[in-house]
């Protein structure tokens, strides 16, 4: 492992009590392999930037340890621990230039000048920076600073790089542009990385693995797939995206193949379930809304064997092709995005379910007021445990 996290535990001192603790980060276990980039998830105050300061070593734990390449570090300086932070700031030195702004580490090891010059020129080429070599930092844009700061950071062949949050300051575009090149800079040189966003798609952009955290604690790790597919409680489902969740009564479980019913005793299924479920139990039946199919209410369904109209089973060519219908509703809210059309469907549940329709050239659009029937298909569910 490039990276293990035994039991690591910070505490804060509560100015609010004499005497009093916060916990922010609370009994985190995490391994990382060699190579592998990984993004700590979370709401503000979820622990993930005070656990990548002891993973720098910027903060002590109070109980726990940090291994990096097989060493405990947990009592060693940043600066002997074999790591490379990229900052939100970006914190290039003002009075150098670019090129002395990358080169700085490899001075501060003392590294001969013309390998120095070297290793700096290659690594502005690699980051598409070669012809700023010269200029002050005050004249490039926030794109330019962040790979500044990216390659100063790599020059330098840390076993582990570490960001904080690198791309908070840059405009919506330039953040997705920033995103892909980062993860396609740290493949190239195959450096370990552990990534602190608050941001769902730039982690589900970056990441081999997704940590999502809430109030000091893992609560998921997984990949970007099973994160957003199958996450393992109602917190994890609620962050990353949105989702509609649907109460049901769990009737039967098995692999692949989940068995529930609904307030009105409509058969429903789905082909994964969290760790939390079990046969017999209140459940949530979660749905994304890019899977839920909207129709027009009243068409007439091939109903066989299975509880009234809504829940009925409708037979396609193929096991893949089976749905199940959901509910009823009226379009209470329609937004047109160009690629795709955002609806909210007042079907008689706590909250709109929502909806989301591709290609509306093709699917076309409902209106405010018209009357739907909701369907998905099994593998497009998971069930997750009512209570967390």
């Amino acid at each position: 492992m490039s990276v293990r996290l035994v039991n690591l535990t910070k505490e804060f001192e509560d100015p609010e009590r004499e005497g009093g603790k916060l916990v922010a980060v609370r009994e985190v276990n995490l391994d990382i392999r060699e190579g592998e980039f990984v993004t700590l998830l979370g709401p503000s105050g979820c622990g993930k930037t005070t656990t990548l300061r002891m993973i720098a070593g910027f903060e002590m734990p109070s109980v726990g340890e940090v291994w990096i390449n097989g060493k405990n570090v947990t009592n060693d300086p940043p600066n002997k621990r074999d790591t490379s932070m990229v900052f939100q700031s970006y914190a290039i030195f003002p009075h150098m230039s670019v090129g002395q702004n990358v080169g700085f580490g490899l001075e501060l090891k003392g590294r001969p000048k013309a390998e120095i010059e070297r290793e700096v020129r290659q690594i502005m080429e690699v980051m598409g920076i070669a012809d700023l070599a010269h200029r002050r930092p005050d004249q490039l844009s926030g794109g330019q600073q962040q790979r500044v700061a990216l390659a100063r950071a790599i020059v330098n062949r840390p076993s582990v790089l570490l960001f904080d949050e690198p791309l908070s300051n840059l405009d919506a575009k330039l953040r997705e542009q920033m995103r892909v090149e980062i993860r396609r800079i740290q493949q190239t040189f195959g450096i370990t990385s552990v990534y602190v966003t608050h941001d769902q798609a730039e982690a589900m952009t970056v990441s081999d693995r997704i940590v999502v955290m809430n109030r000091g604690r893992m609560m998921q790790v997984g990949s970007p797939f099973e994160i957003y597919s199958r996450p393992e409680n109602r917190f994890v489902a609620d962050f990353i995206g949105r989702v509609n969740l649907f109460p049901v009564k769990v009737r039967s479980l098995s692999e692949g193949h989940c068995v529930a019913v609904d307030a009105a005793g409509a058969t429903l299924e789905a082909y994964s379930h969290a760790a939390g479920v079990k046969e017999g139990a209140e459940a949530l039946l979660m749905v994304r809304p890019e899977s839920l199919e909207i129709s027009a209410a009243g068409q007439p369904l091939d109903i066989k064997g299975l509880a009234g109209e809504i829940g009925a089973f409708i037979r396609g060519a193929a096991e893949g092709d089976r749905r199940f219908m959901l509910a009823e509703g009226r379009i209470s809210k329609a937004v047109y995005l160009g690629a795709t059309v955002e609806y909210e469907i007042d079907a008689g549940f706590e909250k709109p379910v929502q909806a989301v329709s591709h290609d509306p050239v093709d699917a076309g659009f409902w209106k405010v007021g018209d009357r739907v029937r909701l369907g998905y298909r099994p593998k497009a569910a998971h069930l997750l445990p009512l209570e967390e």
